[in-house]
């Protein structure tokens, strides 16, 4: 090909490329747009926060719904009509919450900075900030996610809390997160709670066998027992130990048999999963250090940014 040509063709791509280089997350993306966006939704956090410790699970298990379908759009938090359902209707999203809290940090951020700061980047920060509170590790969020368009029920495609290793590994896999990533995100059940209908098959009859799944710890079996039978819908929580602590006091659980969910426990018996279950229970830092990476990595799946999507006025309505 002639140098000229070359050239043109040289200048051509770049000129086509810049836009996706320039239209990526950033650091402090709103520094000249809004510079008080996270700083206002960090006090919303900070508030909600003292009143229900809870907070941190439930943000980690809405921007884990919202991320792994469709990307991290915050489609999770379209409301439904009389003729469209959305995403909120879907099985698995029935135990969201937190909805609340979205709406207060928006509405503060568009009397400050109208129609600036999308409720996707909303959501991936309020979430660092409930983990700090918790006690994990605070780290740095690229912004700069746009608003999807769409949210469809049957868009939700999620992994159980039931499954094996391999196979909630091909939901990771699927996102382009590794193996190691996927145990480290699962950390953040350090927080987490679950109703008893998500695992009460555990403690009784197992697969038929007439006894409680044999991988749980039998005092564990008993309490569960006492807390389910009242009511399948009840709460309990997933690190039986530090429960409102963000530490790695599940991995040090989940070895002792006392995982609740199925999938939990079965991290620390898998042999492609059991070195690092216990290099986390052993290493606390290197933990909280893994888990913000991963954060980051599972905050950019499949994000809007440039002129893709929008910048809701109300996250819970399509402009």
């Amino acid at each position: 090909m002639p140098r000229k040509m070359q050239m043109r063709v040289s200048l051509l791509l770049f000129f086509f490329a810049l836009p996706l280089v320039l239209a990526q997350l950033q650091d402090g993306f709103y520094k000249s747009t809004c510079p008080t966006a996270e700083s206002i939704v960090q006090e919303v956090v900070q508030d909600e926060f003292c009143r229900d410790q809870s907070l941190p699970a439930a943000l980690l298990h809405m921007h884990f719904h919202d991320c792994f379908v469709r990307g991290c759009d915050a489609s999770i938090l379209i409301d439904s009509t009389n003729e469209t359902s959305s995403e909120k209707d879907a099985g698995p999203n029935q135990t969201v919450r937190g909805y609340e809290l979205i709406d207060k940090a928006k509405k503060s951020l568009e009397a400050t900075c109208p129609s600036t700061v999308s409720c996707a980047d909303i959501i991936t920060l309020a979430t660092r900030d409930a983990i700090v509170l918790a006690g994990g590790p605070n780290y740095t969020v690229p912004t700069g996610r746009r608003d999807g368009l769409v949210s469809n029920p049957g868009d939700v495609s999620l992994p159980g809390p039931g499954l094996s290793v391999s196979d909630a590994l091909k939901f990771f896999t699927a996102k382009r997160m590794t193996l190691n990533e996927m145990v480290t995100l699962l950390g953040a059940h350090t927080v987490g709670v679950s109703h008893c209908f998500f695992f009460d098959n555990r403690l009784s009859n197992f697969k038929g066998s007439g006894a409680p799944d044999s991988s749980m710890d039998r005092t564990l079996v008993a309490k569960l027992n006492t807390t389910c039978a009242r009511n399948r819908s009840a709460t309990v929580f997933l690190d039986q130990s530090t429960s409102f602590t963000f530490d790695n006091e599940f991995y040090k659980q989940i070895i002792l048999k006392k995982g609740i969910l199925t999938i939990d426990q079965e991290l620390a018996l898998d042999k492609s999963t059991a070195s690092i279950v216990s290099g986390f229970a052993s290493n606390r830092t290197g933990f909280q250090q893994d888990f913000a990476k991963a954060m980051v990595k599972m905050g950019s799946i499949q994000v809007l940014v440039g002129k893709a999507g929008d910048i809701r006025k109300n996250c819970r309505v399509f402009n």
